[in-house]
């Protein structure tokens, strides 16, 4: 066969496949848009698919019981979704839509700035005209006249004036926030399940309509460890910026104390759901295409039930000494409070007064809830616990006598003559407390005796025989002046008082033997936490072993593991900045520990010593420590420190009440924690036959 002729053949054969292809097309088409067309279009109509995010459940806070202290109940919430449907179709279904949140009583999105009977504008004078103009409305018209303006607009055929504002209202709130059939707009952020369910059983009476569920933040006990709780709150533009590839911009985040510090484990996973609609809004098909995750777990150390006898017993303590219930009054507004375990370092309790209401802060506070805290001038959003510091006064005493035992500058068979005033130095002859009260002196005192009467001359005279660094030395070694590393955001390092400290805070003054001599007695440039403080007297308690402080025991995940201890660190030291302690390990002499444990216990014991008042009849030994901290503005911080049982120490107290008087006071709160503590406030068992005796817990 010629070329010619193959070429002609092929050119032949291209044609007639073409021809064949052609007619197949043609004939598909006319089965599509004849035969099947009605058939088709009807299946696309019910084919609108939309997206809808699943909440995850955020994960609960419990205490060490497993008693819930944070958790999500699931609330309802109402959006619409633009739909294919005529203007009458709509406002019918909008007015359907309000019968039923009002049946049930629910609050709903209006925000027509326009009421009726009688006629009239809600928005001020100033702002109107510029409302006006973005709406195009005349200047000149009557509020009702705008009212009818608005009705015409969207064209409402409607008779009834109530009605009528109804349906206005919600068409103005779909017209200002505008919504797609892809983007919804709430209409109503709370609605029971009871009006859930006739939504769902009449979904063609409304166009549009998709019920969200969302979980919401519970704090099941009120006020109790607010501090250490925190509170969660929806997400701010700054945060969403930073998060938006996890967040939506109406996720709620964790804003302070747990709640924020875990809010990477207690957040969860969202999941999705597909919704197959009609285009008149009618859902027609729904199923998951991803499930959500629920957030983790957080289970803290401390126990619902000390916690809250802390908290009370500390707010009964700081009320009494206003009032002048130990005689003389003070201007006690606050103070915090902390129970340790002196073995692990766990925190049982730790109570800040005044405290406040995280469920304020649930959806939004309001400024008057926002404006009663901000103004207080007690501070009630701060954790003193672990967020102030505060100069420890005589508590400090027996970081002192340790670092003077343990230099051998003194020995326990060392006594020291207290004459009343310090003479050493010539420009600085501080007084011990009894001169100022009494004119004179203690007398000679070894250093359990200068524990037990707090003596300021045995300690000024310690201190200048070893020197500042040597003090520096054991205070640094007791966690004093530095972070516990607790998982609680924005704690203070609080100030070791030292030649470093001295000249960052004071640099145009040098230091003198006289600062030596008050960093002793835990005055000059000391200030520390309570919650060091706690940790500081656990480690006198048990034997001068270090600890790591900490308030979250472990945490629990939806598939039922648990992270580990390491992991947990890991991410806390990440997240709050922490450094490891580096601070050097003293072997201390055991002998020299406990006769300064013995000073303690002689404070609470005997009938000299400075806390014996309180626990003269208390059926625990108890070594304890009493301090009145001078503070600015003329006031003076009490403290109480202590640990029982002294022959086998469990917990460590710490009690602080800002301008408190004196020591002595706080002790009471103290007594009344280790009372519940050790099993001894019987009526409370009593009426709960069924908790486990806490002492057992404990242990």
């Amino acid at each position: 066969m010629s070329k010619k002729a193959n070429i002609n053949l092929r050119f032949n054969i291209l044609t007639v496949i073409t021809y064949i292809v052609g007619i197949i097309l043609i004939a598909k088409l006319f089965s599509l848009q004849i035969v099947h067309g009605a058939e088709y279009r009807e299946q696309s109509n019910t084919r609108l698919t939309r997206e809808s995010t699943l909440e995850a459940s955020r994960g609960a806070i419990l205490d060490k019981t497993g008693t819930p202290l944070v958790t999500s109940k699931m609330e309802f919430s109402l959006e619409m979704y633009k739909s294919k449907v005529d203007t009458d179709t709509l406002n019918q279904s909008i007015l359907n839509m309000i019968q039923v949140l009002e049946k049930y009583e629910c609050s709903y999105a209006d925000i027509f700035p326009i009421k009726i009977e009688p006629f009239e504008f809600t928005i001020a004078d100033e702002t109107l005209a510029k409302w006006k103009k973005s709406n195009n409305i005349e200047e000149e018209m009557t509020v009702e006249q705008v009212f009818y303006k608005f009705r015409d607009r969207y064209k409402i055929k409607n008779t009834n004036l109530q009605e009528i504002r109804k349906i206005i209202g919600i068409r103005y709130l779909i017209a200002q926030k505008g919504y797609s059939s892809i983007r919804a707009v709430t209409i109503s952020e709370t609605i029971p399940r009871e009006a859930v369910a006739e939504f769902s059983e009449s979904s063609e009476k409304f166009a549009g309509i998709n019920i969200v569920v969302q979980p919401v933040r519970e704090y099941t006990s009120g006020n109790l460890a607010s501090h250490i709780l925190g509170y969660a709150g929806k997400i701010s533009s700054e945060e969403y910026e930073s998060r938006k590839n996890y967040y939506s911009q109406n996720d709620i985040i964790g804003k302070t104390g747990i709640e924020s510090v875990f809010e990477e484990y207690l957040k969860g996973k969202n999941g999705t759901k597909q919704i197959d609609m009609a285009v008149d809004g009618t859902t027609t098909a729904e199923y998951i295409a991803e499930e959500a995750i629920a957030g983790s777990d957080v289970v803290l150390t401390i126990d619902a039930n000390l916690q809250r006898i802390t908290e009370n017993a500390l707010a009964s303590n700081i009320q009494k000494i206003a009032t002048g219930g130990f005689g003389k009054a003070y201007d006690a507004k606050a103070g915090a409070a902390v129970v340790m375990n002196v073995n692990s370092g766990e925190v049982l309790a730790m109570a800040s007064y005044p405290d406040y209401t995280p469920a304020d802060f649930v959806g939004g506070i309001s400024n008057e809830n926002w404006a009663k805290y901000r103004d207080n001038e007690a501070k009630p959003l701060v954790n003193k616990g672990m967020q102030n510091s505060y100069s420890p006064g005589s508590t400090f005493k027996m970081v002192t006598a340790i670092a003077g035992l343990e230099s051998g500058v003194i020995n326990l068979k060392t006594t020291i003559n207290d004459t009343g005033v310090y003479t050493r130095y010539r420009d600085y002859q501080p007084r011990c407390w009894i001169y100022t009260d009494y004119h004179r002196g203690h007398g000679y005192l070894n250093v359990s005796g200068a524990i037990e009467k707090s003596c300021n001359y045995f300690f000024y005279e310690t201190s200048d025989r070893m020197g500042i660094d040597n003090l520096v030395r054991v205070a640094k070694y007791f966690g004093l002046g530095s972070k516990t590393g607790i998982e609680l955001q924005s704690e203070t390092a609080g100030a070791l008082a030292s030649k470093e400290t001295w000249a960052r805070l004071h640099p145009n003054e040098p230091w003198g033997p006289g600062n030596t001599l008050q960093a002793a007695i835990g005055q000059s440039d000391n200030e520390f936490s309570p919650l060091q403080m706690a940790k500081y007297i656990s480690m006198l308690a048990n034997g001068g072993k270090k600890i790591d402080t900490s308030i979250v025991k472990t945490i629990r995940n939806a598939d039922g593991s648990e992270t580990s201890r390491e992991e947990i660190n890991k991410f806390v030291n990440k997240k709050l900045g922490l450094e490891e302690d580096n601070t050097e390990n003293l072997e201390m002499n055991q002998a020299n520990l406990k006769a300064v444990l013995e000073g303690m216990k002689s404070v609470t014991s005997d009938s000299g010593g400075t806390a014996y008042v309180r626990f003269k009849d208390f059926n625990i030994s108890v070594g304890g420590k009493t301090g009145s901290a001078e503070a600015p503005n003329n006031k003076v911080h009490a403290w109480f420190v202590g640990f029982a049982p002294f022959e086998n120490p469990e917990i460590a107290i710490v009690v602080m009440v800002e301008n408190g008087g004196h020591g002595n006071y706080t002790a009471e709160v103290v007594r009344d924690i280790m009372a519940e503590y050790f099993g001894m406030n019987t009526q409370n068992v009593e009426e709960d036959m069924s908790a486990t005796p806490y002492v057992e817990i404990m242990r």
